[in-house]
């Protein structure tokens, strides 16, 4: 009986020892799903990470463009920095203008750029779009400063055509600027939405173009994007197309490859408006 008590001791003795000598498990990251409405910069906040570390982790090529149903990979806490929380203080809201750019309205309000960036939640100092309202804090503008009417560096080196002249036929008008796009029966406006259209560096072609084929339904793919069930698709130039979006609704911002995101309900109208060979303008 002490022989088997005194063998017991050992073993837990031994089993103790052992224990503490293996090396602690790794933390394992988890998963969220995006829902609609989710950006990077909620999930990051949610999960206690950082947007830049979502993007190393996940692959992610372009921060602005997730979608619904989407994986996110969350990495072990202890290897991602805390979220910036947007600074919250008295403010003045700008509207941003066609031309403007982060150093331009950072020189304009006394102010910086990676400050207009914390204020704002921005993680991207070259993406901005005309309409956007950003808060500049404890800052007020010059009184002899005035918005700039047109662009005032960087002028636009690529074709900036006005909408086609009156006609009696079908034809869709893009107007990048506005994040519309509008069906005309002639020079008689039927159906005007909002949209999202490419982003600064995955921009939507400018020109006349018109429908080249249509398709009810496919998958599209890319670097580090894959969305099945794409409805409503019409090309008008190469893989450019005027498609249904179900995996955001920020119609009204740029927000795409390149491509005219619409919702599934405008897609399917214009879809059944459009036929092979309708003009299509995009411009500015």
């Amino acid at each position: 009986m002490k022989y088997s008590m005194r063998v017991l001791i050992l073993l837990v003795v031994f089993g103790t020892i052992a224990a503490l000598a293996r090396p602690a498990a790794a933390a394992s990251p988890n998963f969220v799903v995006v829902s609609y409405g989710d950006t990077l910069y909620k999930i990051a906040a949610r999960t206690g990470t950082s947007v830049d570390a979502l993007i190393r982790a996940n692959g992610i090529p372009n921060a602005n463009f997730i979608y619904a149903g989407q994986r996110i990979m969350i990495p072990p806490s202890s290897s991602a920095p805390s979220v910036p929380a947007p600074v919250q203080s008295t403010s003045n809201v700008y509207t941003v203008v066609p031309g403007d750019s982060l150093a331009i309205i950072a020189g304009r309000f006394g102010t910086t750029v990676a400050e207009l960036m914390r204020t704002n939640g921005l993680y991207n100092p070259n993406f901005i779009y005309s309409g956007q309202r950003l808060n500049v804090p404890g800052r007020t503008p010059p009184t002899t400063i005035q918005p700039p009417t047109a662009p005032v560096a960087n002028p636009p080196t690529r074709p900036n055509p006005a909408p086609a002249p009156s006609t009696t036929g079908k034809w869709i008008d893009i107007n990048i600027s506005k994040q519309t796009i509008t069906a005309y029966q002639g020079s008689t406006p039927l159906k005007s939405v909002l949209v999202s259209t490419g982003v600064a560096w995955t921009p939507t072609p400018i020109g006349h173009y018109a429908i080249k084929t249509k398709i009810q339904s496919q998958a599209m793919s890319g670097p580090g994007y894959y969305l099945p069930g794409v409805p409503w698709v019409m090309y008008f130039t190469g893989a450019y197309a005027i498609h249904g979006t179900y995996w955001h609704h920020n119609f009204g911002t740029p927000m795409s490859h390149g491509c005219v995101n619409l919702t599934i309900d405008d897609a399917k109208w214009f879809y059944d408006f459009a036929d092979i060979g309708t003009p299509v303008i995009s411009h500015l």
